[in-house]
């Protein structure tokens, strides 16, 4: 399959660059797979389509002010670096650019409290870098380093914040799991209030997930690992969803990523962690997932690629020319659909 069959036109224009305010006002289509219904909502009805003794599976993971600007200690060069994925304590492989500047054995100062000093150059162009820092990692990370807002977003938000979900928890995301950002507190509430299960996993979004592929056929693509933790109530949450026979419903394509690639190694939805570099596209069958929650993705993303599976190729871009005929706004800040 081409990866130039998930192409569509968009304008730019309908690029959010800003979140919808409050986050749950944001418009919802609702795309159904037995009868191929197309409906227009807002988000906050979402309660609407779901069915008490349904679960919502939600990616807690924290996104990272992972954007950092150093200054190479010997010469005064300023590189930028990104983090990406933590290798051990205080190693992380970063995003370094220019990356001339930034070879093996190069050391660098960011600000007073923070030097890193990079340890390898990885063979697809990233560095391995060792931190040292003056009191905790992350208590100086959130002072010094900046939201690494998508290329496509030209706007930096007044709240830093509203790029992570309400419920984020686990710091180490270099991306947010977007179709999270729609619900508030008292969403959730209202949902558990209806008898809507609400279970948890954590997949650290790497920034490889969100970019286009460049390989001609999908099937030469490879992606990026990333790390994931299923705990037990979670588990345990899935499992009696399924035996009632009700419906459990992805909260983003890093949920549905979790959670097939746990079925794909254990056979069952089992309390786990580890690292996966699934990739689901048309032909994919799946295993777990029953409904999914997505915001609309870059064409020939490796995104809108797993919604072509769930959902079906044609009817996918069909959904998608929709979408841009109605005015939806696309991408992480943008509108989101429901496929049930």
């Amino acid at each position: 399959m081409k990866t130039s069959d998930f192409h569509y036109h968009l304008p730019p224009s309908l690029i959010a660059q800003h979140p919808a305010e409050p986050r749950d006002s944001a418009r919802m289509m609702v795309l159904r797979r037995d009868d191929g219904s197309i409906a227009h909502d807002i988000f906050r009805s979402i309660g609407e389509y779901l069915t008490p003794g349904d679960c919502l599976i939600l990616n807690d993971t924290k996104v990272l002010p992972a954007r950092l600007y150093g200054t190479r200690t010997d010469t005064g060069a300023r590189v930028e670096f990104l983090l990406l994925n933590q290798v051990r304590e205080s190693v992380w492989e970063c995003l370094a650019g220019p990356g001339k500047k930034a070879k093996p054995g190069a050391a660098f100062a960011f600000g007073e409290d923070m030097r890193g000093e990079v340890l390898e150059a990885l063979p697809n162009g990233n560095r391995v870098v060792k931190f040292t820092c003056r009191g905790d990692f992350y208590e100086v990370l959130h002072r010094i380093g900046e939201m690494p807002l998508p290329h496509y977003i030209t706007e930096k938000p007044a709240d830093a914040s509203r790029y992570n979900t309400v419920y984020a928890k686990e710091e180490g995301s270099a991306a947010a799991p977007t179709a999270g950002l729609h619900f508030t507190p008292a969403l959730l509430d209202e949902l558990r209030g209806r008898g809507v299960g609400i279970g948890r996993v954590t997949l650290h979004v790497g920034l490889g997930t969100f970019r286009p592929v460049k390989a001609e056929r999908i099937e030469q693509h490879e992606m990026h690992a990333e790390h994931y933790h299923v705990p037990l109530a979670t588990a345990a949450l899935i499992n009696e969803t399924k035996a009632r026979g009700n419906r459990v419903i992805c909260v983003g394509t890093t949920s549905c990523r979790t959670l097939e690639a746990v079925m794909r190694t254990h056979g069952n939805i089992v309390p786990c962690e580890g690292w996966t570099d699934i990739f689901i596209y048309p032909g994919y069958e799946f295993q777990c997932a029953d409904a999914l929650l997505t915001n609309f993705h870059l064409p020939e993303s490796t995104l809108i690629m797993l919604v072509s599976a769930f959902y079906g190729r044609e009817k996918t871009l069909a959904a998608y020319e929709t979408a841009v005929r109605e005015g939806y706004r696309f991408y992480s800040f943008g509108d989101c659909m429901i496929i049930l």
